[in-house]
């Protein structure tokens, strides 16, 4: 399965090369693609349908062990995605479902307990980040402070540079069953779309010139040898997710 990382280059390669059709043959209008308008790229249908919640780093939760209730423990999720559990030692907790969690916890008490017998109860949710990037004045990442949409995420971001393509942003969001999906949105002042945002959106703003197409290129051949990791706080401090 591609990662993140090369799912979203990938992406905006793609819609770089519909914007730069749409400028050599004059103004048209903003389509919303779906997965059938960027071939190869297993991107999915887009749905407002909620997904089943997928833990994250940073989320506290309790993992309680009924037939040994000594061994129950609350823990929050680390950066790297793993929790610590008495006997077990690290499990990988982020991007699982709780029933998910409960099972893999489960499978691992098996060995050790009569009865391996595991609830997962999420306690308190960390925090709800999105991404911004591209052609804004200060990309980076953003925590959401009660509902958001993109245009004022991209506002967060120091609003749009001058070189931006407003009308024609990407819109990346993980959609049921894990699938990725994606859409471009218009968020031109006063004519754009209300989108609103969801834990782990992540937003690009293309530039309106021609010279996004090579840097496009040059990242997309640089990312495909590499995976996507869960170092979503490195060393520097940043909160970017590290790939």
């Amino acid at each position: 399965m591609l990662s993140d990382r090369r799912l979203f280059l990938l992406t905006l390669g793609s819609a770089s090369l519909a914007s730069l059709a749409a400028c050599a043959s004059g103004p048209q209008r903003v389509e919303r693609p779906m997965n059938g308008d960027f071939p190869g790229i297993p991107f999915a249908d887009w749905t407002d349908q909620e997904p089943e919640y997928l833990l994250y780093p940073g989320d506290e939760i309790e993992v309680a062990t009924p037939t040994a209730s000594e061994l129950t423990r609350t823990v929050r999720i680390g950066p790297d995605g793993r929790i610590a559990l008495p006997l077990i030692g690290s499990v990988m907790a982020a991007d699982r479902t709780l029933p998910q969690l409960q099972q893999v916890v489960s499978a691992a008490y098996a060995p050790q307990l009569v009865r391996p017998t595991v609830e997962v109860t999420l306690r308190q949710a960390g925090p709800i980040r999105v991404w911004v990037d591209g052609e804004v004045r200060t990309p980076g990442v953003f925590e959401m402070i009660g509902d958001l949409d993109a245009y004022q995420a991209v506002i967060q971001a120091g609003g749009f540079a001058p070189t931006s393509r407003q009308d024609s942003v990407a819109l990346i969001r993980r959609g049921p069953g894990g699938s990725r999906m994606m859409r471009v949105v218009d968020l031109r002042p006063r004519r754009g779309e209300v989108v609103p945002l969801r834990r782990g959106d992540i937003i690009f703003v293309p530039r309106s010139t021609l010279g996004e197409l090579a840097a496009f290129f040059t990242q997309v051949r640089a990312a495909l040898p590499i995976g996507f990791s869960y170092s979503i706080n490195g060393s520097n401090g940043s909160g970017f997710a590290q790939f």
